[in-house]
């Protein structure tokens, strides 16, 4: 059975991503993930290691809270 995914916006911080999931690449390759279930994503913008966080956000004093909200419903 497939574990869900979960996504957390970390405060001042990357996107968490735990779970079953694939990220590839802007031509639809998958990266490597050496077996990782869990990874962060950069928000920030300043990682070297993009898309992944490589913590840069705690060096450039990076801002962001998040809070969840309800989207609007599709087609609106």
């Amino acid at each position: 059975m497939a574990r869900e995914t979960d996504i957390t916006v970390r405060v001042n911080g990357p996107l968490r991503v735990s779970g079953d999931f694939v990220v590839r690449d802007g031509s639809g390759q998958g990266f490597d993930l050496s077996g990782r279930t869990t990874i962060s994503l950069c928000r920030c913008g300043h990682s070297e290691n993009k898309p992944f966080c490589d913590g840069s956000h705690k060096r450039i004093g990076f801002d962001s809270m998040v809070e969840a909200v309800k989207l609007p419903p599709l087609g609106q």
